[in-house]
């Protein structure tokens, strides 16, 4: 499986670089925005792609997708602390038109890593209240106005620290941390999961090996 991993070079997605560099039935292609982010996907012998959401178009985001014969797409791109309107160009515009351009290249796989909750109640208590709104309706459009093959994965409080393996993906009354590794893993599990697609859901520390609590959704 090729899988182009837009928003390659944030943490959740490097992480995700360091487990697939080995693996037999991944190949990743790295989408970057800034050329010299390349020396670290090239030591992992992983190809990398120019793509800038707030200047490339549909269009050519499609040619990315059919030229580098893709198969799956992850969506990781976020614009957190950049402005309102860069994330607003990223997290809402620029994941909307990387679905339409993967539906009119033909590739059905779509796994979008997005925040710990969206939604109405979340947009209106929300202090972030932009990046929620973006996440929001970026979700929304994956689920109701495409025909991918979709997956929306809704990572905790992310943390810079050594994964366990174990997730839970069982609704939690707050926010609870979770390892960049372990949300690397966590899609790496998914693309190995067809029973993942049409599956939303939130993943925090648990007690549960992750491929076991991902086969359980």
């Amino acid at each position: 499986m090729k899988v182009l991993v837009v928003g390659a070079n944030g943490g959740v997605s490097r992480q995700f670089a360091d487990l697939v560099k080995t693996n037999e039935q991944i190949e990743e292609v790295a989408a970057i925005r800034n050329m010299d982010q390349t020396p670290f996907f090239t030591e992992r012998g992983i190809q990398t792609v120019y793509l800038d959401l707030t200047k490339h178009t549909q269009e050519d985001i499609e040619a990315i997708i059919k030229d580098n014969a893709i198969d799956s797409v992850i969506f990781s791109a976020g614009a957190g602390g950049s402005g309102d309107d860069i994330v607003m160009m990223v997290d809402l515009d620029g994941a909307i038109k990387t679905m339409q351009a993967t539906e009119a290249a033909g590739v059905k796989r779509f796994v979008i890593v997005s925040t710990f909750r969206t939604g109405r109640a979340e947009i209106e208590k929300n202090y972030i209240r932009v990046y929620t709104t973006g996440k929001t309706y970026a979700d929304e459009w994956l689920k109701s106005r495409t025909k991918l093959d979709w997956t929306i994965v809704h990572p905790g409080l992310l943390q810079d620290i050594p994964g366990t393996g174990k997730i839970t993906t069982v609704p939690q009354s707050d926010m609870i941390g979770v390892s960049r590794q372990d949300i690397a893993r966590t899609l790496v599990s998914v693309l190995e999961n067809d029973t993942t697609i049409g599956k939303e859901f939130e993943v925090v520390n648990g007690d549960t090996p992750i491929d076991e609590a991902i086969k359980a959704l």
